[in-house]
């Protein structure tokens, strides 16, 4: 099964936002209606980037990396943006 690590932003909040899912679409309208209590506060949310992995373990392990590392500073060295 394929799974997504992506990446969204606020501009209300300034801030990245980090997650993994099976379905990206369905991902980013559950944070754009408040669902998820930790991004509701940033709505609206827009979609940056994705990776795609080949499984959950591989999501995971992606997620942390980026995490770590600070999502704009991980887009910028790989001169996502």
């Amino acid at each position: 099964m394929k799974y997504f690590v992506y990446i969204i932003f606020s501009s209300k909040l300034n801030k990245y936002y980090t997650g993994f899912t099976e379905n990206i679409i369905i991902r980013l309208e559950q944070h754009n209606a408040g669902i998820s209590t930790f991004t509701s506060k940033g709505i609206p949310w827009e979609f940056i980037y994705s990776f795609e992995v080949n499984s959950i373990s591989e999501a995971r392990i992606l997620e942390k990396e980026i995490k770590g590392r600070g999502a704009k500073r991980f887009l910028q060295d790989k001169k996502i943006i």
